[in-house]
């Protein structure tokens, strides 16, 4: 038995990470989303919004990330990886905000597939803005249209995760997956 590698995604504000803080609380393996860790490194070199600069370096940023993530996965056997987003995330948003991409993104995402992907609706009783999420609701639900299109793409079928506690999510997760 590989490593199976679960994916988590969703527009902004849907409650992804808090799903995953509760399955690392848990002692699942997690991996976080990096697109934070990204936009404050660009911000401590004085690019105050990295993605509307300069959106295809910071999708570069973004897919390596992810592929070290997907790679790193790896070396967890026998055993389920939970992941806060996936590599198609980076071509849903460049999509989204219309930017070009080459074709190497595309190449990327073919070639590294997940075994399940969970996706969650944007959700307006929890949704916030922060100093990183710069998204307005309608533009989550835009989003998260985009992001279906896109998993769908790459044939995925998408296991939508109900409105709940995120105790409840986690156990959706985890049911479905016999865990």
């Amino acid at each position: 038995m590989s490593t199976k590698k679960i994916v988590i995604t969703g527009g902004p504000g849907t409650g992804k990470s808090s799903i995953i803080e509760e399955l690392k609380r848990r002692r699942h393996i997690c991996f976080d989303e990096i697109s934070r860790q990204v936009t404050l490194e660009a911000r401590e070199n004085g690019i105050e919004q990295l993605f509307l600069s300069q959106p295809l370096l910071f999708s570069k940023l973004l897919l390596e990330g992810r592929a070290k993530q997907y790679t790193e996965a790896d070396t967890y056997k026998n055993t389920s990886v939970f992941l806060d987003r996936g590599l198609p995330d980076v071509l849903a948003y460049m999509d989204f905000y219309g930017s070009d991409y080459p074709e190497s993104f595309v190449k990327v995402c073919r070639n590294s597939p997940y075994d399940t992907v969970f996706i969650v609706t944007p959700w307006e009783a929890i949704f916030q803005s922060d100093n990183v999420r710069y998204e307005t609701f309608e533009q989550a639900e835009q989003i998260h249209e985009q992001l279906l299109n896109t998993y769908k793409m790459f044939g995925y079928d998408l296991v939508h995760i109900p409105f709940d506690t995120v105790k409840n999510r986690a156990d959706f997760i985890l049911d479905s997956l016999n865990l």
